[in-house]
């Protein structure tokens, strides 16, 4: 996501796709895609209303954010692993209420810790209330790799949730990280590929791909994507993805993100009423 990219070299087609921001190891410094396609993005059934961001963003005005980019949700990292919290989540968390945007939080998943502990973690921090989006980021840490979370922990992690708030957090990952395909400086592997019959699946699908046609991981290739995370570190000075800029008013940058669906759906959703 947003302050921890790091980049999921030489997957796919090819290309030198990145992973998440702002979810990665907080230690990592933030690093751009190694290649950008020079065309604008294609036109894809969506809404783009959607960002994530971390401490690492700089924030103005939500109120502009919303008034003149059209946003309408923003999703904070709350914590990582089971001993770090983002400082800037709780004092933006009333600030962009305040200004009418839909609020989420992440978390972004290690090794060192069990999943339950994770969520224990996550939740103290995040403090959901009914209509708080939550969402598990699961991907490579690169900057740390022996530190990556697993597979098993994260079906622990996203078992706690649902059992302290009755509902499944979201799942953001790379097609071919959830698959199985070496990720990063390190070439490192999830310890085993997601699959259909994992509750992760069961979870709905928060992709993070920057190709022109994202792909769908196996697990969710009969569901489809809830979310999709299509640029990264879009600031005014620095379009990420191609030629068209994607810049939000009153942050310094950020990831945005599709939703499946038209805004009255994003509500429902967001709310936990289905889209």
């Amino acid at each position: 996501m947003i302050s921890r990219r790091t980049v999921l070299g030489g997957l796919g087609s090819g290309l030198a796709v990145p992973a998440v921001t702002g979810c990665a190891g907080r230690r990592t410094a933030a690093r751009r895609p190694d290649i950008a396609p020079s065309a604008p993005r294609p036109a894809i059934a969506g809404l783009d209303a959607v960002i994530d961001i971390s401490h690492s963003v700089e924030v103005s005005d939500f109120a502009l954010a919303r008034r003149q980019s059209n946003i309408l949700g923003v999703i904070h990292k709350a914590s990582e692993g089971g001993d770090w919290f983002d400082p800037s989540y709780s004092l933006r968390r009333p600030q962009a209420e305040a200004a009418g945007l839909l609020w989420g939080a992440y978390h972004f998943g290690t090794r060192q810790y069990s999943g339950a502990e994770q969520a224990q973690a996550f939740l103290a921090a995040a403090r959901p209330g009914p209509a708080t989006l939550l969402a598990l980021d699961l991907e490579p840490n690169d900057g740390n790799p022996r530190n990556t979370m697993e597979v098993g922990q994260g079906e622990a992690f996203v078992l706690a949730v649902r059992q302290a708030t009755g509902r499944l957090p979201l799942v953001y990952v790379h097609p071919n990280w959830a698959n199985g395909a070496p990720a990063g400086r390190h070439r490192i592997t999830l310890n085993e590929p997601i699959t259909p019959g994992s509750v992760l699946a069961r979870c709905d699908l928060w992709l993070a791909d920057y190709r022109d046609e994202p792909e769908m991981p196996l697990a969710w290739a009969d569901k489809g994507w809830r979310l999709w995370q299509y640029v990264a570190n879009e600031s005014a000075a620095d379009a990420a993805y191609g030629s068209v800029p994607r810049a939000v008013a009153g942050v310094s940058h950020c990831d945005r993100n599709l939703f499946a669906g038209d805004a009255p759906a994003l509500y429902r959703f967001w709310s936990g009423r289905g889209a």
